[in-house]
């Protein structure tokens, strides 16, 4: 795996396109200054101008902070790759957001986390309360969609879709968060605030709400998920961001 994403020349991108890029390139570094990552296996994605059959994520074994405009990889709805990338794409990544690009037209951006505080949220039985205004925001507007593992089976696309109905926001069980939006700056802000009022539930109570976990079935099924998957492609990227930091491990 190469070091750091081929760049595409930007005079080569049409300007609706690399206005979209950079947007979403930005998204990408305020959920990593915000504490929103998990390594390089939650996405955000953005639907490219023009083509609403194609859409831009995160190029897989990137940070979020190593983002930028140019090395954002163009897949269609199937994940295949329309431009040339150095890097591959993150099957559940493609899967989930081409899922909700696909049911609703007017969202041109879709954005995942997997945060302390949204995973917990996740995992109790009463789902979201009404505790803070940031978490009104979301009062009969809000989806719900029950665990199936590592969302990267096309088969469950039409139940993803459903359980967004016409929400903009969605609590996905024992997993994450989920929003939406027709922009990329919409997403995030419905992000923020989601989030906010996970951390708020959180911190209110303490611990003692009731929680759910995932079907025994579910967590066999993930957990053999997770086997499959190769534990060095996030080395180099833990690597680099060591090097950023302080390199003076490699003295």
């Amino acid at each position: 795996m190469p070091s750091v994403a081929k760049m595409k020349p930007r005079e080569n991108i049409p300007a609706a396109e690399w206005e979209m890029r950079v947007d979403l390139a930005a998204c990408y570094r305020l959920a990593a200054v915000h504490g929103m990552t998990d390594l390089p296996v939650a996405h955000i994605s953005a639907r490219v101008p023009g083509h609403p059959d194609h859409f831009l994520l995160n190029p897989f074994g990137l940070l979020f902070d190593e983002i930028t405009a140019s090395s954002l990889v163009k897949i269609d709805m199937d994940g295949n790759l329309v431009e040339d990338s150095d890097y591959e794409v993150h099957r559940a990544g493609y899967m989930l957001h081409s899922s909700i690009l696909m049911g609703r037209p007017e969202i041109n951006c879709v954005l995942h986390t997997h945060t302390i505080a949204g995973m917990a949220v996740s995992a109790q039985a009463e789902g979201l309360l009404d505790l803070a205004q940031c978490s009104m925001r979301f009062h009969n507007r809000l989806g719900y969609h029950d665990c199936e593992g590592i969302p990267d089976d096309p088969a469950e696309r039409p139940r993803l879709q459903a359980s967004l109905g016409d929400n903009y926001a969605m609590i996905m069980r024992n997993h994450g968060l989920l929003t939406a939006g027709r922009s990329v700056a919409e997403a995030w802000m419905l992000n923020w605030c989601l989030e906010r009022a996970c951390q708020v539930q959180v911190a209110a109570t303490g611990g003692a709400a009731k929680v759910v976990p995932a079907p025994a079935d579910v967590a066999e099924y993930t957990a053999q998920q997770w086997a499959r998957g190769n534990p060095q492609r996030q080395w180099p990227s833990m690597l680099r961001q060591l090097d950023r930091v302080d390199p003076s491990y490699r003295e």
